[in-house]
């Protein structure tokens, strides 16, 4: 069994703060927009890309931080 490599982790960890700052980011720039008036097909695009990055932060997490390997399945 492989074990945890700190410089993997912090890159993981990086990955992640990115996708959470678009994901914000994303959110913001609706709520001003939908705020602003803007068209309707616009605020909703940009909410959409936001709970798709929210997905995608969700399976990030979980195929990483909480996923098991096949050497852990395998009884012994």
């Amino acid at each position: 069994m492989a074990s945890v490599n700190e410089a993997h982790m912090a890159e993981l960890e990086r990955a992640m703060f990115v996708v959470s700052g678009a994901r914000k980011r994303l959110e913001r720039t609706a709520d001003l927009l939908a705020k602003d008036g803007a068209e309707e097909h616009l605020v909703e695009a940009l909410r959409e890309a936001e709970r798709e990055l929210d997905a995608l932060s969700l399976r990030l997490m979980q195929k990483t931080y909480f996923a098991v390997s096949k050497d852990q399945l395998t009884l012994s």
